[in-house]
């Protein structure tokens, strides 16, 4: 059975044509009041972006996510190794605001703070309008033959985007192995570093592929996040939405004329201009309801006020509004689900600020020896060989760094070096160590025993390891 040609949307997406082949998206170019808006917006955000890596609190990178050393900063905290549930409950902290955010508002994560939308709509669109023009003068371009004028415009273009894909490809570089270390690599020799200078223009290319051919179809078809607005969105979300029963009326849309009482013809408020199509940068009908392409982006509600506006009907047939908003007039108001979701946010910040201020600047690990047993010495003491990591999370040296058995009476001493030693900024010391314990303060073949880490006569650190003995027949 043949799908109307009006319901067509339900079962397509609006970049791919009956043939399967990509149908390519020209968007007007957007104006008004909400796309200024977004300028400001996208301006911070850029500069934040852009800034971020290079940024530093503490002497630590303000932003850094160097996965292969397993070392991140967030919002200038360390995170190491050791650290890692730190981490999680962070991610999962991003999860959930951005979850309860969508309940509440929509897909408004991705019209005004994702990069992707920020880079394509604010960056590489504005200068495709600048080189190749509006909507119009775009779709003239791409179906004219190859001659200078094409040449010129699609190469300038090509260049262009080549650069500033190079530039972010260096930035996404900085978040990963840290902008001092970076901008080492640029002022030396690239040849001296080809494992970056390969990683840099494979990051090149993917950036430019994605803004220059791919666009839109990240949000459609490659970010999961749109797919999750099916099971968080209700009829109580804001969203970017066209007031339907205004719009259509009793007796649909149409086309205006001059004069006409189209509320005596029972025709809605929308004049069936298409403008709100032709301005979206995912090729949408808005009018057709909440669909998984539409990135909240508001480009459609700056375009239909602007044609309202100047036919002399009221603003606001596309507003950010619910749908029991525009069906029943409802208010918006917090649901039980979206104050779950409230109160499972202020657990888990709760939770990690509490963490965060009981996590010690310097970490400790002591393990005995695989493979080693206990030594039995004269005068009836018990030896075991132990391997000590200690982390610094800070970014100064600490200095005269020792070790003391707090639980048993014994003796403590450090393999190949002095008893104090330094354990340098965000970095680690570790080494070898013996504990000597008599046989008689000993409670069977395994003790818990507690070390001290001292910095001088300070104690900032203690951990436990099992300490091997003879077993007791007592």
């Amino acid at each position: 059975m043949k799908t109307p040609e009006n319901e067509v949307f339900r079962d397509s997406i609006s970049t791919i044509t009956e043939e399967g082949k990509r149908a390519w998206v020209f968007p007007k170019k957007p104006s008004g009041k909400f796309y200024t808006y977004r300028k400001w917006v996208s301006y911070i955000l850029l500069v934040f972006l852009l800034t971020a890596p290079f940024i530093k609190i503490n002497g630590n990178q303000f932003l850094m996510f160097n996965v292969l050393e397993r070392r991140f900063n967030i919002f200038g905290f360390p995170f190491w190794p050791q650290d890692f549930f730190l981490f999680v409950i962070s991610m999962i902290i991003g999860v959930v605001f951005i979850t309860l955010f969508t309940v509440a508002f929509g897909r408004i994560f991705c019209g005004w703070i994702c990069p992707q939308t920020i880079f394509m709509e604010m960056v590489f669109r504005r200068i495709e309008y600048w080189i190749e023009g509006d909507r119009g003068k775009q779709i003239r371009l791409a179906k004219q033959p190859w001659n200078a004028e094409k040449i010129r415009k699609k190469g300038l273009k090509l260049i262009i985007f080549l650069f500033i894909s190079f530039v972010i490809a260096n930035v996404f570089l900085a978040y990963l192995i840290g902008g001092d270390k970076l901008i080492s690599y640029i002022t030396d020799n690239p040849l001296n570093h080809i494992s970056n200078l390969i990683s840099l223009l494979i990051f090149t290319a993917v950036f430019y592929f994605v803004f220059a051919w791919f666009r839109e179809q990240v949000c459609v078809i490659a970010c999961p996040y749109g797919r999750l607005q099916g099971v968080l969105l209700d009829n109580k979300s804001i969203v970017v939405a066209y007031d339907h029963k205004r719009g259509e009326g009793e007796n649909g849309r149409k086309k205006i004329r001059k004069n006409e009482d189209r509320q005596a013809l029972g025709h809605g408020d929308c004049i069936d201009c298409f403008q709100c199509v032709h301005v979206c940068p995912t090729g949408i009908d808005i009018r057709n309801g909440t669909q998984l392409e539409c990135v909240n982006c508001t480009a459609c509600i700056d375009e239909c006020d602007s044609i309202m506006e100047s036919v002399n009907l009221p603003k606001g047939l596309i507003r950010y509004a619910s749908e029991d908003n525009i069906e029943k007039k409802a208010p918006f108001k917090l649901t039980a689900r979206i104050k779950g979701y409230i109160a499972v946010l202020t657990i888990l910040i709760g939770l990690l600020t509490g963490m965060l201020f009981l996590r010690n600047d310097l970490e400790a690990t002591v393990l005995r020896l695989p493979g080693q047993l206990f030594e039995h010495k004269e005068n009836n003491i018990i030896s075991n060989v132990f391997t000590y990591k200690l982390i610094n999370k800070t970014t100064n040296d600490i200095d005269d760094v020792s070790f003391k058995l707090m639980s048993h009476k014994g003796d403590l001493k450090l393999v190949a070096t002095s008893n104090s030693f330094t354990v340098p900024k965000l970095g680690m010391a570790k080494g070898t160590l013996f504990v000597e314990i008599n046989n008689a303060a000993l409670t069977g073949d395994r003790n818990k025993i507690k070390i001290g880490v001292y910095q001088g006569d300070k104690l900032i650190e203690t951990t436990t390891a099992n300490f091997l003995g003879p077993r007791s027949f007592r």
